[in-house]
């Protein structure tokens, strides 16, 4: 509503001698401020703030009057009434100089036309020359208590209990003084009159005249409250008449809101009690306390001292309420609390210390209430030097200028169907909406700069109002701020009113005299041309955008006629392109519906115009008519207690089965607030209903009205809109109120479900109550939210030096902002229908709201509120809630998440209430796993563990680590695994946190660890934490430490978690899925050559040698083999003719695709003990040819030392090689061999011979397995592996691992058997296959015969990993890549190779590999 804005001003004073500014009072207009010293008058300028004239009272005077006490404006702001301590009133009249003297005025440069076009143009901007001349002094012998201007009389009470009323001309008029011992005071003015004994001894202390409730607030010395009120207009003894509140006897101040018949008392304890009149029985009602509260207050709430003072801003729509103690606090008319300065920021410096609160002796607010104005009594501010002993120096006193921005709604509450915030200050507007600005392209833009009724009228149609998004309204917590024009501001100031547009693209303001326009998506401020008919029309009773024309309600100056403008935005702003309809009445407030305004008049009359649009022409035109007028003078007492008037479709019980669809949306009632009573005015449709067929007769007769109802009280702000939506009608059907200290309301719709006749004794609507923790400035309908602002703080004391006798005011106010905020309201509407016994209807409304974002914050919210709420109460609960709100959760599938969310955020203690009535958490978990819903089962496996002993813990750990292991989630394996180890050592001290949502894993490459087989029963240093961190929650040391804790790890506990790994690594072994196999044991550092040395001749068997083939081929992405079109006979490499070129180009390809999958997927060089070993020939190669006589060459195993030579295995999170040959990029053809000519076929052959293989990446994988299976001795997976790789050197380091070492009679008979099922399968549906079997022909018969003469070669020992890894290790991927494609085709071997055959030789190798195992390991991690 109200918020401060920076930091106040501090303006300077002079007064002479050593006299301190007591007291401040603006005039009626708030433009001049009376100061009082003990023996000065000054008048200041409200804009400038400057110091205008001061009159000092003589010595002798001053002697006889004494010093000035109290001061008083006359209504027209003509005198000033200055009451002294003596009991002497002075009356000074306030004279203005002539029209060309001013004593501050600006400076112009020569030329500028604004200066002399208009009449009185410097009375605006120019501070007045004024002088005060004392017009008569009136002695009252006896202390004056308080003076009130009422209308041309002063009423001036004194401590002799006499009421004076004067003329302001200082005659009485042959009224009588009133004794207030014969004024009859009762507790109602129904009760008899009679002597009232208990108020004769007392006298008034401060007292406010009401003008809508007529009479007088008073508070009496003895801290009693009372009303007094005249019968009659004469103001005799004998018709007053006195009211009083029973229960209060410390009043200390009063403060009257005219607008909303209220009367704020300060009491001494602190609060403000705000009463109200009842008009029935004529008593005085507690309304509302303003009191802070010990929740949001604790160190100050009852410290406060008496309040001093009260005052209401101009718009009656907050109160500002100071104490004695200090401090300024501002509260909304209904007690809604905005802001104090005791806590926070207000109350300590950036360091801790506490900051002394500023004492508040005197304030009044300035125009418009965008400033108030301030009187320190602190003594530190107002230090007198001891050497100033002449009177005659001038001394600086301060005055405080505190600065704020008002929410438009205040004065121009048809705002209230719109979803943007709009904000105004003194020279700026505050919008949330400038964000859809980046949603704007530049054809819009440019259609709006100019002149385009096509456009306009697409875009802005009534009838297809479109909301703006989330992201506009809710993009982040700045403002768009709009610096309203210089040049209009300098002659209109103040600014009285603001619109915006349904877009939120265009602003409107109303100052002093005319209006401007800005639109965002040009930049522009539009003013009027002709500065004549800008100052002769005053905005009255505010402005409103409908579609692109602006409608304001103002009084024409030169034909003194109150009018109705419409002005089209895309036009010049002038009277020429304006529609314009004489009005009766002066218009106080003004509304727009649809195609139809609503006026309210000073008469009580409401009228209602039907607006109509025209295109024909260069620019589109609107025609007015008149509807209807309707008479309230019946319900309204005064015309200014009405707040705001909207047209609705709203109605009461018969609107809601209106068939009809055009009634639906139409104007079926008014709302009035009339002094924050909700008065609601619909159509009368009970008589016949004739169906509407024409805009015409629609426009001629409009059906009559119903009596008022009044739906609710203490209203601030009433929301609602024309749209419809057929999927949230709950929301856009609905009122939405704001009640101050009450929170807010809802006027609720009640739908019937699936169209089925709603019962007759049940209500069509339902008023909610709940509250919120921000005060709402604008309602999303849609979108279930509350927009609202805050005032946010900054210190900036610590670049001050602190000085206890005059700090500046950086150092004693903090800086202040205001910022953006929203608040869900949702979860409060459905707890408040479940309440109700309306859970079909909270379902209803639920559905159409489950596509939120929020919507699952709004379910926790509101279990969360429920819970805490009845688990927390001291008394039993009859009828508890909660069981209802989980029954309602359980209809929604986001019910499990839910519940557990609420659990984790819930204390301990409230979980046994929680889960007694959403269920037993083991069942809950088993539902998460059925649902499959892993991460919310973990969540549960907190609860259990703290709820159930460790043995259900452990178990339903197994079942989740189980599910995860399946489902491949490793961040969640991983965070199992630490707590079952937990769980079996004791160590579980606090849960560990809830995985969040899984990462994606690269289960298309493996993670190699520093050490790469770990066994969970032996250490945990491999163990990667991957997002999550437990070490806080676990109490799981890591590093070295890890060696020490691991030894006192439970034995059996480790088993048991290994006994689970090795049981999925055998299914998925079974399940022939290596690469989910090879991602499990990267992920989680399991042993795999180990375990499957073990699993050797079981798990590690392959039966079905096609199947396994088959899958790989499908799970590593790599493409079945193909037989080239041309003849391999006729092949142009089989000669050797282009065997370096197709080596080099090749290899090259081989090294540039290697080269960027290093890149992509974190490749990082293996060395040490886990180098990958090269096959060493002659010429550093070899090929199928090596193989195809009767004797084979066995290949020297020696590491890659050199840089160069250094082989790289990665892991990679993508299949496929963006770079690479084989997804068909031949830009590295061109580069390669630009030199060479390759005929049509040898370009086939190479692109053939490429085609055969797969990505890049699963070749590396594939070449990886291979190495585990030869150092594990899985000679069958090792055969399928070669197969797939068509590589035939492996295959004859196979069958040579067969012959030296002892293998048993069922592997030798499966590899027979499988190849030859496999050459079965390839000469049936594959016969890509067929050259490589050919080709390895003498490999098989070697196999058939080592299998028919059972060879018993040496023994073969898996623990000899190395020795094995030598005879058996796969040559180098980059060697290899060339092999399998040239190499292999044609090329003769080296018989006299530098092999080495035998197991000497085998020894002398390990012996030379010895150095090299130390040196380095891998440090590759997943990427």
């Amino acid at each position: 509503m109200y918020f401060l804005s920076g930091w106040p001003r501090r303006l300077l004073c002079p007064l002479r001698g050593s006299e301190k500014p007591f007291h401040i009072q603006a005039d009626p207009r708030r433009l001049l401020f009376a100061l009082l010293s003990q023996t000065q008058l000054s008048l200041w300028h409200g804009r400038p703030s400057v110091l205008i004239v001061c009159y000092k009272e003589s010595a002798k005077a001053a002697a006889q009057f004494g010093t000035y006490e109290k001061t008083e404006w006359k209504s027209d702001s003509s005198m000033i009434a200055v009451a002294t301590k003596n009991g002497y009133i002075l009356l000074f009249d306030i004279v203005y100089s002539g029209q060309e003297k001013y004593l501050y005025e600006p400076v112009y440069p020569k030329g500028n036309q604004r200066v002399k076009v208009t009449t009185g143009y410097k009375e605006e901007q120019c501070a007045p020359s004024i002088t005060v001349e004392m017009k008569k002094v009136l002695d009252f012998q006896a202390q004056i208590t308080s003076l009130q201007s009422m209308q041309d009389d002063l009423v001036i009470a004194t401590n002799d209990r006499i009421l004076h009323l004067i003329h302001w001309d200082g005659l009485t008029n042959g009224r009588k003084a009133i004794n207030l011992c014969s004024v009859p005071f009762s507790v109602d003015l129904q009760s008899s009159r009679g002597p009232s004994l208990d108020f004769e001894c007392v006298c008034i202390q401060d007292m406010e005249y009401c003008a809508t409730l007529d009479g007088f607030a008073v508070v009496f010395d003895d801290g009693r409250i009372g009303f007094i009120t005249p019968e009659s207009s004469k103001l005799t003894a004998e018709d007053f008449h006195g009211v009083w509140a029973q229960e209060v006897t410390d009043g200390t101040c009063v403060a009257i809101n005219n607008k909303y018949k209220l009367m704020a008392f300060g009491c001494a304890n602190g609060s403000v009690l705000v009463y109200t009149m009842d008009t029935t029985t004529g008593s005085m009602q507690l309304s509302h306390k303003l009191e802070l509260t010990p929740k949001h207050y604790p160190d100050i709430w009852n410290k406060t001292g008496a309040v001093k003072l009260v005052k209401w801003s101009p718009d009656w729509s907050v109160a500002m309420v100071t104490w004695d103690c200090g401090g300024l606090s501002l509260w909304s008319v209904f007690g809604a609390h905005l802001f104090c300065t005791l806590g926070g920021d207000f109350a300590h410096y950036s360091d801790g210390t506490k900051k002394e609160p500023i004492k508040i002796s005197s304030m009044s607010w300035g125009a418009e209430g965008y400033h108030l104005w301030a009187i320190s009594s602190d003594n530190n501010n107002q230090q007198i030097n001891s050497d100033l002993e002449n009177k005659s120096v001038i001394q600086q006193a301060e005055i405080l200028q505190f600065q704020f921005i008002k929410s438009a709604l205040t004065v121009n509450p048809c705002m209230n169907n719109q979803e943007q915030v709009l904000l105004q200050g003194e020279d700026r507007l505050y919008l949330n909406c400038g964000d859809a600005l980046q949603n704007q392209n530049s054809s819009t833009a440019s259609a709006n700069s100019g002149h385009q009724p096509v456009r306009e009228k697409n875009l802005l149609l009534d009838d297809i109002l479109i909301p703006q998004g989330l992201s506009t309204l809710l993009g982040h917590r700045h403002w768009h701020i709009v610096q309203i024009h210089s040049t209009y501001l300098e002659s209109n100031w103040p600014i009285k009113f603001a619109a915006i547009d349904h877009l939120g693209q265009c602003v409107a303001v109303a100052g002093k005299y005319g209006i401007a326009h800005y639109a965002l998506f040009t930049r522009k401020w539009k003013l009027f041309g002709n500065i004549t008919q800008e100052q002769n029309m005053a905005v009255t009773g505010g402005l409103a955008w409908w579609n692109d024309f602006i409608v304001l309600a103002c009084y024409n100056l030169i034909d003194q006629q109150e009018e109705l403008r419409l002005y089209l935005r895309s036009s010049n702003l002038d009277n020429v392109f304006a529609h314009i309809t004489k009005v009766q009445a002066e218009t106080l407030l003004i509304n727009v519906f649809r195609d139809m305004v609503i006026l309210f008049r000073a008469d009580c009359s409401i009228c209602l115009y039907s607006i109509d649009r025209n295109d024909n022409g260069p620019n589109p035109t609107a025609s007015v008519q008149v509807l209807q007028e309707v008479s309230m003078s019946r319900y309204i007492p005064h015309p200014s207690l009405v707040v705001s008037v909207t047209l609705t479709s709203v109605r009461t019980e018969t609107g809601i089965t209106l068939k009809m669809p055009q009634q639906a949306c139409a104007a079926e009632s008014i709302m009035l607030n009339l002094a924050g009573q909700l008065i609601m005015l619909q159509r009368d449709r009970s008589g016949p209903q004739v169906r509407e067929k024409d805009s015409i007769s629609k426009h001629k007769k409009l059906l009559p009205s119903c009596a008022p109802i009044v739906l609710a009280q203490c209203v601030e702000n009433v929301w609602t809109t024309c749209r419809s939506n057929k999927h949230k009608r709950h929301l856009l059907e609905a009122l939405w109120l704001s009640c101050g200290e009450a929170g807010m309301k809802v006027w609720l719709p009640l739908f019937p479900r699936d169209n089925r006749k709603p019962h007759s004794f049940l209500s069509r609507r339902i008023m909610l109550p709940f509250q919120i923790n921000i005060y709402p400035l604008a309602v999303l309908f849609e979108d279930a939210l509350v927009l609202g602002a805050v005032n946010e703080t900054v210190l900036y004391d610590n670049l001050y030096v602190h000085n206890s006798e005059n700090e500046p005011l950086e150092v004693l106010f903090p800086f202040c902002t205001v910022e953006r905020t929203s608040q869900i309201y949702l979860h409060h509407i459905l707890r408040q229908l479940l309440v109700r016994n309306l859970g079909e209807q909270a379902l209803l409304l639920a559905q159409s709201c489950a596509t939120l974002p929020y919507f699952p914050h709004v379910l926790e919210l509101m279990l969360h509120e429920v819970l805490e709420e009845e688990a927390t109460s001291r008394e039993p609960i009859p009828d508890p809630l909660l069981p209802t709100v989980a029954k309602f959760i359980t209809e929604f599938p986001l019910f499990l998440q839910t519940v557990v969310h609420c659990a984790r955020k819930t204390e301990y203690a409230l979980w046994n209430y929680l889960f007694a009535a959403v269920g037993n958490p083991k069942d809950l978990f088993e539902e998460c796993l059925l649902a499959q819903d892993l991460d919310t089962a973990a969540s549960y496996l907190i609860i259990l563990q703290n709820m159930e002993v460790p043995a259900v813990s452990r178990q339903h750990a197994t079942l989740l680590f189980n599910t995860a292991l399946e489902q491949g989630k490793w961040d969640l394996c991983r965070h199992m695994i630490r707590f079952l180890k937990a769980i079996g050592t004791g160590e579980l001290e606090t849960p560990p946190p809830t995985p969040t949502t899984q990462e994606p894993s690269s289960t298309g490459g493996f993670e190699f660890f520093k050490h790469r087989s770990i066994s969970f029963s032996q250490s945990t240093e491999g163990l990667s934490t991957g997002k999550f961190n437990l070490q806080k929650t676990l109490s799981m040391p890591s590093g070295p430490s890890a060696k020490r804790w691991s030894k006192d790890v439970d034995i059996a506990e480790n088993m048991y978690i290994d006994e689970m790994l090795w049981r999925h690594a055998r299914r998925l072994l079974e399940e022939m899925r290596l690469k989910d196999l090879s991602s499990f044991a990267a992920q989680l550092g399991f042993e795999l050559i180990g375990w499957l040395c073990k699993e050797r001749t079981r798990a590690a068997r392959v039966e079905d040698f096609v199947k396994a083939l088959k899958r790989l081929h499908k799970d590593f992405l790599w493409p079945f083999p193909v037989i080239p079109s041309c003849s391999f006979v006729n092949s142009p490499f089989k000669n050797g003719k282009y065997k370096t070129v197709g080596d080099q180009f090749l290899k090259s390809q081989s090294m540039e695709t290697f080269a960027n999958s290093e890149l992509e997927s974190g490749i990082i060089n293996a060395r040490g003990s886990h180098i990958c070993l090269g096959l060493n020939t002659a010429h550093g190669e070899m090929d199928s040819g090596s193989f195809q006589g009767p004797q084979t060459q066995d290949a020297i195993l020696s590491p890659l030392l050199s840089k160069g030579d250094e082989c790289s295995i990665g892991s990679a999170t993508d299949l496929t090689e963006t770079s690479s040959m084989v997804d068909g990029d031949w830009t590295m053809v061109d580069e390669h061999f630009s030199t060479l000519s390759l005929t049509p076929s040898e370009l086939e052959y190479i692109s053939m011979e490429l085609a055969n293989k797969g990505p890049c990446k699963s070749q590396v994988q594939l070449r990886y397995l291979l190495h585990i299976f030869m150092e594990a001795g899985c000679l069958e997976w090792c055969t399928v592996t070669a197969l797939i790789l068509r590589d035939s050197a492996v295959m004859g380091q196979i069958i040579s691992s067969i012959q030296r070492s002892e293998i048993s009679n069922d592997i030798l008979q499966g590899i027979k058997d499988g190849m030859l099922a496999v050459d079965g399968w390839a000469s049936s549906d594959c016969p890509g296959y067929k050259p490589f079997l050919n080709r390895i022909k003498p490999q098989l018969q070697k196999l058939n015969k080592v299998t028919e003469e059972q060879i018993q070669p040496e023994a073969f020992q898996p623990s000899s990993r190395l020795s094995i890894s030598k005879a058996v290790e796969p040559p180098s991927p980059w060697s290899e890549d060339s092999r399998n494609t040239v190499s292999h085709v044609n090329s003769s071997q080296n018989d006299n190779g530098s092999g080495i055959s035998g197991q000497e030789d085998d020894g002398q190798g390990e012996e030379e590999e010895e150095p090299h195992v130390d040196e380095g390991s891998y440090e590759c991690s997943l990427s």
